[in-house]
């Protein structure tokens, strides 16, 4: 990971490995930066129902495996370190990662988000005791117990039928009368009898010794509390983008997304934004791939006419 780029991709979910395909084809000196796992989010999904050309669906393992081969044939160059800051510079940009310092003549920056926290007593105290936010990763060790998941959205529900598949019992504890997931997905989860929804609360805190007991519940509609005996509690209540080193240097919405124009470009000149990262973003695999390709071609046009 040394010398100059022309194209840095951060990021390497949907959106940044599809930038990456398209970077790699047009055989651009590029590089793709990545802190976890290559893939994002849609690694923890089981199931992807509605990814085009996977008509019986596709795992987000096997699909993320799948887009980064598929890069790879093109000759990607990878590496994993978190990336803590970007500067301007004469030639274009520097790219400030724990171990290294990139210069660039362009960046797209698809770094995507992180579970948003519930941020309430007890939570970081069991995180890896009981407290999850990955149903995927952690349904396992719950099998033939009791479970809670803290949400209302598409990957609530999604989650939550799939520990049905482990837990005897999942809690959906959701604080609004009604859930927000797709009409398709409220009616499986409504059909399954180990689902039990739990509607109009919020989780005050959350209760254990050496593991997770149970949670403190407060019904926002009567004002009541109450215990909830569970064995452990996924949280699945949206994402906090991963924008925080970018702070200062491009234009933020009141989220923390960043603002890009209809060419996903930013206030800085060659400085594109991809997938959930951005302002607006519709928050789904085939839109931020969509959004990955599209801002690969965006800096192709702007390196010729740099």
């Amino acid at each position: 990971m040394t010398g100059d780029y022309e194209i840095i991709i951060i990021g390497g979910g949907p959106a940044g490995l599809t930038a990456a395909l398209y970077v790699a084809m047009s055989r651009r000196r590029a590089l793709l930066l990545e802190k976890a796992l290559l893939g994002g989010q849609i690694v923890n999904a089981d199931r992807i129902e509605n990814f085009p050309g996977f008509p019986s669906g596709v795992g987000g393992m096997e699909l993320a495996e799948l887009m980064q081969k598929q890069a790879g044939r093109f000759g990607l160059e990878s590496s994993y370190t978190e990336v803590t800051g970007l500067a301007a510079e004469d030639a274009g940009y520097l790219v400030i990662a724990e171990d290294a310092r990139i210069s660039a003549r362009t960046v797209i920056v698809a770094g995507g988000s992180e579970h948003q926290k519930l941020n309430v007593p007890g939570e970081a105290e069991f995180v890896g005791k009981g407290v999850s936010y990955c149903a995927t990763c952690d349904a396992n060790f719950f099998r033939d117990r009791t479970v809670a998941m803290v949400g209302g959205g598409n990957a609530a529900v999604t989650e939550a039928l799939y520990l049905t598949r482990f837990a005897s019992r999942v809690y959906l504890v959701h604080r609004r009368g009604e859930l927000r997931a797709t009409r398709v997905l409220q009616e499986r989860a409504f059909a399954e009898p180990k689902i039990v929804p739990v509607l109009d609360t919020v989780v005050e805190q959350v209760r254990g010794d050496s593991a997770v007991r149970e949670l403190l519940l407060h019904n926002v509609r009567t004002g009541t509390d109450s215990p909830l005996k569970v064995d452990g509690v996924f949280v699945a209540i949206g994402f906090r983008p991963n924008t925080g080193y970018l702070r200062g240097f491009l234009d933020l919405d009141p989220q923390g997304q960043v603002m890009t124009g209809a060419r996903l470009d930013t206030n800085r000149p060659g400085v594109f934004a991809a997938g959930d990262i951005r302002s607006n973003s519709g928050r789904q695999a085939v839109i931020a791939a969509g959004d990955g390709a599209a801002a690969a071609l965006f800096a192709e046009e702007y390196l010729r006419g740099a």
